[in-house]
């Protein structure tokens, strides 16, 4: 088994560790290639056995299993550039939500997937979104989602809700951290806590919330109640959320469906 990735930015260089890290794979057995090379050098440098391949037709020579991970912009290019050189017995992984499997197979003859990363993912946790192209056979299927759950929780999805699955599995850490850094200036600029005491707190409390979850303490909702004591502090503050909320996550939703549509219409404009 060899795998290959093409792409080290942010998602890719996430995948990297996740392979890696959790014995998904071998070093000796993972080829990188990145437009900027200096990028893939960099990730060399942590781990000195990996292949770095500045042509990716040479990284595909050498894997069986190819994840590509660009933007969406250079998808339709980068999947014309490499469909001669595809064997049908290879598996392409797309990391791109707004690209499907059907539109990707309709431009190689190789088996296709999707598998929608998380920057959970470093730290062998979190969720990968999966969906699978019509050419995928089953046994090799099954081995792709246990190879998964080595580093995350592999969830199949439909398309129709690729999006907001998106949203909240790869985008929500990014959200969230935004919100409590937010909480962390406000709480340094109205009390005397420092920005430093603040978030060491609000990390510590992430850490716990996230134990209290994953080790199926309480649900959501439970949480909210046993923190939530009627005609205390926690529900003042519940009270002022709900007031003040403004339909904060609708937009989010409008905006990041607004930018996923907009991808995709750029994706089908290319394909014609």
């Amino acid at each position: 088994m060899k795998w290959g990735i093409i792409g080290t930015g942010n998602m890719g260089a996430v995948l990297v560790t996740a392979f890696l890290e959790s014995n998904v794979i071998d070093q000796e057995s993972l080829y990188v290639s990145n437009r900027t090379a200096e990028k893939a050098y960099a990730i060399q440098k942590k781990y000195p056995q990996i292949h770095v391949k500045e042509n990716i037709f040479e990284l595909i020579e050498h894997v069986d299993t190819i994840f590509l991970c660009v933007k969406p912009i250079d998808m339709i290019d980068v999947l014309r550039e490499i469909q001669p050189i595809l064997d049908e017995k290879q598996l392409l992984v797309s990391i791109t939500s707004a690209m499907s499997v059907e539109e990707i197979e309709s431009l190689v003859d190789c088996q296709v997937a999707r598998m929608v990363p998380s920057i959970t993912n470093h730290a062998l946790a979190g969720v990968t979104l999966l969906t699978f192209g019509s050419r995928l056979d089953s046994f090799r299927k099954e081995l792709f989602i246990k190879r998964c759950q080595q580093f995350s929780e592999p969830v199949e999805i439909e398309e129709n809700i690729m999006r907001i699955a998106s949203d909240i599995v790869s985008c929500g850490p990014a959200f969230f951290a935004f919100l409590a850094e937010n909480y962390i200036k406000d709480a340094a600029n109205q009390t005397e806590v420092s920005t430093e005491q603040a978030t060491q707190l609000m990390e510590k409390m992430f850490i716990g919330f996230g134990k209290l979850l994953s080790e199926n303490h309480f649900t959501l909702n439970e949480l909210i109640e046993k923190v939530c004591v009627k005609g205390g502090i926690t529900g003042v503050g519940i009270a002022s959320l709900e007031e003040n909320m403004n339909g904060l996550f609708e937009e989010l939703i409008n905006q990041t469906h607004h930018k996923f549509k907009e991808d995709k219409e750029m994706i089908a404009n290319k394909l014609k």
